[in-house]
């Protein structure tokens, strides 16, 4: 069963991209001149700085960074985030849907980036909560990504792993697209490859074609792609994957595809094959609850070293893209109010959370206008005018819901998004 299959819709029924459903809602959508939407200006305190009953979650493509280009915004958020000492004022966990890189190596590009030491467990990569599913950690899975895969993999916890280009040294022969590739002769076909138990998609690949093809031969043929069945076996070998995002803002002027466009690939090919739906044990990264969940108890161990007594009761979260960074804290704020009603799982998504008992009561979503999100864009459309309207961009697991994608407040960038944070809470800037 999929993370968020408890809270989100099974299948995402074709509907109107966030954008239709501000405007049938009556709801603005652009950034104001000074930088905060109109309830945002409303009710800031003066009181005494005292120690922090909050915490930021801010993403990194399109809030911090744009490709290798560090946003000056960014610089001057943090400019008051952090102290004379060089220590965060409040706690921060950096929460990114990028997954081709190491935990400490990310670390260390932001450390670089932003002028202050970031630990790297102060980072979110999207397949960090991979950690929890522990069952199959030491199955024989092959991954797919690019970069570090066999390291990133091992340190989450999986023990036996097979990488795309090692299946295909193995099996030369199912990898035809590349011409160039292709074997000259025919090899001897392998009977002594041990079976492959499940899949991890960490992240996009460089060779979609190859990495489709051999994923799709590992789960219609039960994990030997050297041979054939007859049926496709249904259901077919686990799947896990992180990063659903659809598109991803770099340098480029329009946003670049992502890992979520190859799993819509993946799917789309697996089911005209198949006639049945890919099904995924976990999806991970935002806007997955399990991923906020993770990120929530790295803030409150943050809080604790740092001996900051009282509980972190309020989390910021910070993003340009209304379908992971909206989406994901709206939906782990709707799970935080069900907590407390005790309309959700005690252990939180598919019972795989095992924190302590929360004291986190809200998670608000600030939509900045420096990466996906373009308040300069053309107007939408009515919603009754569907030809016209521009797509849901969500994973398909993960229903259109209108309020889901409304953030609480729209900023031009992270240093507002700070600003107005700090005056909310009545802290100095």
């Amino acid at each position: 069963m999929a993370v968020l299959r408890s809270l989100a819709a099974v299948r995402a029924a074709p509907g109107l991209w966030w954008r239709a459903a501000r405007a049938s809602l009556g709801l603005q959508g652009r950034c104001l001149g000074r930088g905060y939407s109109v309830d945002a200006a409303q009710g800031f305190s003066s009181s005494v700085q005292s120690p922090p009953t909050f915490g930021f979650l801010l993403d990194i493509d399109g809030v911090l960074v744009r490709g290798h280009r560090v946003i000056p915004a960014a610089l001057e958020a943090f400019r008051r985030l952090v102290n004379a000492h060089g220590q965060l004022r409040v706690p921060v966990v950096f929460v990114t849907n990028a997954g081709n890189i190491l935990q400490h190596s990310k670390a260390q590009e932001l450390s670089a980036l932003l002028g202050f030491k970031v630990e790297p467990d102060q980072v979110i990569l999207s397949h960090s909560p991979m950690k929890l599913f522990s069952q199959y950690h030491n199955k024989r899975m092959l991954v797919s990504g690019q970069g570090p895969v066999v390291e990133n993999a091992r340190v989450l916890g999986f023990e036996n792993v097979v990488t795309v280009d090692e299946l295909r040294m193995a099996f030369p022969v199912l990898d035809m697209v590349d011409l160039q590739r292709r074997p000259k002769t025919t090899p001897l076909l392998r009977n002594d490859f041990p079976a492959i138990e499940g899949v991890l998609l960490l992240g996009e690949p460089v060779r979609w074609e190859t990495s489709l093809q051999l994923i799709m031969d590992v789960l219609l043929s039960n994990g030997n792609p050297g041979t054939g069945l007859a049926t496709a076996p249904y259901p077919h070998l686990p799947v896990l994957a992180s990063n659903m995002d659809l598109l991803w803002m770099a340098e480029a002027k329009m946003p670049r595809f992502g890992h979520g466009t190859f799993l819509l690939c993946l799917e789309t090919i697996y089911q005209k094959l198949t006639g049945k739906e890919l099904k995924y044990e976990g999806l991970m990264g935002k806007p997955s609850v399990l991923t906020y969940q993770y990120a929530e108890d790295l803030i409150q161990q943050q809080a604790e070293r740092r001996g900051w007594a009282a509980p972190i009761q309020k989390l910021y979260a910070v993003g340009d893209n209304p379908m992971s960074d909206v989406y994901g804290a709206n939906l782990f704020h709707k799970y935080l109010q069900m907590a407390k009603h005790g309309g959700a799982e005690e252990r939180g998504a598919s019972g795989l959370w095992k924190q302590r008992p929360s004291a986190t009561q809200s998670c608000a979503s600030i939509l900045v206008c420096t990466g996906v999100y373009n308040p300069k864009g053309p107007e939408p459309t009515r919603p009754t005018q569907e030809a016209e309207a521009a797509p849901f961009h969500g994973h398909r697991d993960f229903s259109f819901s209108p309020g889901l994608m409304e953030a609480s407040h729209i900023v031009n960038d992270v240093n507002e998004a700070v600003q107005l944070v700090f005056h909310k809470e009545g802290w100095a800037l």
